[in-house]
């Protein structure tokens, strides 16, 4: 081990009092402690507070409308109106991007496609939300209804991008193209954080799947399933009320 390394290690562990000294200085510089502030400045302080945020959200609906906005929107196929994007997504391929109207992307969302298929596709619906961190894998085509929720850090994908056979996996070759399925998630269904919809599955109209499942088969319209794999655990979920709601309307 090197000595600096040692050095680091003993101040991390305190072994002595002077290595604590150093372990405490070295916390109060990273992390130092805030002096408390006088009464009389506070409502002042208050406000700079507020506006720190204010000019920060201001800032970044600026970039959103006059930078982003722009160019993703040329990158995709077709746009419908009110098209909210909270970070520029990230395209990886020629897939083609059909977004409805007032579909909502988190930041940080993610799109590939490799070059199996010709014309891959994503299809988005109306009114539908894909939450902050989600991945699509997209080699022939993923729709996505109208009305749906994907919460975070979801994956979505109609492939696993490689081949099953092990000596093809170790030649590089690419998937079967009967290994490329679609996948459909259904108008109203609800997607946890962390779940992975995995190819050839289709989401039924309503189903809620649980946060941190793994989907590899189809679930039935307005049930709940969870689990790796996901398993239905319970079947009807107000499907009588979502049945007499007016077309375009919102699941209650």
């Amino acid at each position: 081990m090197k000595i600096l390394d040692r050095l680091i290690l003993k101040i991390k562990r305190a072994e002595s009092p002077s290595y604590r000294a150093l372990k405490n200085i070295v916390r109060f510089v990273l992390n130092p402690p805030g002096p408390r502030v006088p009464a009389a400045f506070r409502p002042v302080c208050r406000l700079l507070y507020e506006a720190h945020f204010v000019l920060i959200t201001l800032s970044r609906s600026l970039v959103s409308l006059f930078y982003r906005h722009p160019l993703f929107q040329s990158r995709c196929t077709t746009v419908g109106k009110g098209l909210r994007i909270e970070g520029m997504p990230y395209v990886n391929g020629h897939v083609e991007l059909h977004f409805g109207d007032n579909v909502s992307l988190g930041g940080n969302v993610s799109i590939h496609s490799g070059h199996f298929l010709d014309r891959p596709a994503l299809i988005v619906g109306d009114r539908t939300a894909i939450g902050w961190n989600t991945t699509l894998t997209v080699n022939r085509e993923v729709v996505i209804e109208e009305d749906v929720i994907i919460s975070y850090d979801c994956r979505i994908s109609d492939s696993d991008g490689h081949p099953r056979d092990a000596l093809k996996r170790a030649a590089r070759l690419p998937p079967d193209l009967n290994d490329i399925a679609r996948v459909r998630i259904c108008r109203y269904a609800w997607i946890g954080n962390g779940s992975h919809i995995m190819k050839g599955t289709t989401i039924g109209e309503g189903a809620i799947i649980g946060a941190n499942s793994v989907v590899i088969g189809d679930i039935p319209p307005y049930s709940l399933a969870m689990g790796n794999p996901a398993e239905v655990l319970f079947r009807n979920l107000d499907r009588k009320k979502t049945r007499t709601q007016t077309p375009g309307e919102a699941p209650k």
